[in-house]
């Protein structure tokens, strides 16, 4: 289904009768409604980054519902896509961070080939229809996911924004793991928490302590 080391950590999630009940739900879905992301990116985020190299966790909600937005990854725009508020905020604290200036384009794709594993709590949504897919299965799946990933050896920093992502944070008791915590990301909330929090220098110093390569964080750097 992923075509990396995803498919044999999730083999039991995928082979259970309970999730293909679940995805033949996810299936009709999209036969009878408008789906976002498109079928083929809705595992974008695992495709991108398979858990062999996964260094960074930074766990979304759902995908974007407008048109030709989500494309799999959490916080990511397709390219040529107009760049949403959340990820307006994130560039600026990138910029406050690191001074790094904001990119043009809102497609994170190149974090997920560095090891960002940009994870969304459910992988699909209906057309302009937010959290439509909560609730209806995915969270089984990501959960196991953050279980997995809590159960490596080698380290992973986890970036929770906001309430929801927080909540994930049970989910990760191993003592070698980084878990950054703050407010979300959107201009409801930014200003209580999210600006200041440094946790794109915080992820990096973290990485190499532990003698990993850290991210580059600038998305001009192909």
């Amino acid at each position: 289904m992923i075509q990396n080391d995803w498919d044999d950590v999730l083999k039991i999630v995928f082979e259970s009768e309970g999730f293909k009940k679940f995805y033949h739900i996810v299936e009709e879905e999209y036969d009878t409604k408008t789906i976002f992301p498109p079928k083929d990116y809705v595992f974008n985020a695992l495709k991108l980054t398979p858990y062999k190299d996964v260094k960074v966790v930074i766990v979304g909600q759902d995908p974007y519902h407008g048109e030709g937005e989500a494309h799999g990854l959490s916080f990511s725009v397709q390219k040529g896509i107009k760049i949403p508020p959340s990820l307006k905020n994130i560039y600026k604290e990138l910029e406050s961070d690191l001074d790094i200036p904001p990119y043009e384009e809102g497609d994170l794709t190149n974090w997920a080939r560095q090891g960002v594993l940009m994870l969304n709590a459910v992988l699909t949504v209906v057309k302009d229809t937010p959290a439509s897919h909560r609730n209806l299965g995915w969270e089984r799946l990501t959960d196991y996911i953050i279980r997995v990933l809590n159960e490596k050896k080698e380290p992973v920093v986890f970036i929770l924004w906001g309430n929801f992502a927080k909540e994930k944070k049970v989910l990760i008791t191993n003592p070698q793991h980084l878990v950054l915590t703050s407010a979300h990301p959107s201009p409801f909330s930014a200003n209580y928490g999210f600006f200041g929090s440094k946790p794109f220098s915080k992820t990096n110093e973290f990485l190499e302590k532990k003698g990993l390569q850290p991210i580059d964080w600038d998305l001009r750097n192909k």
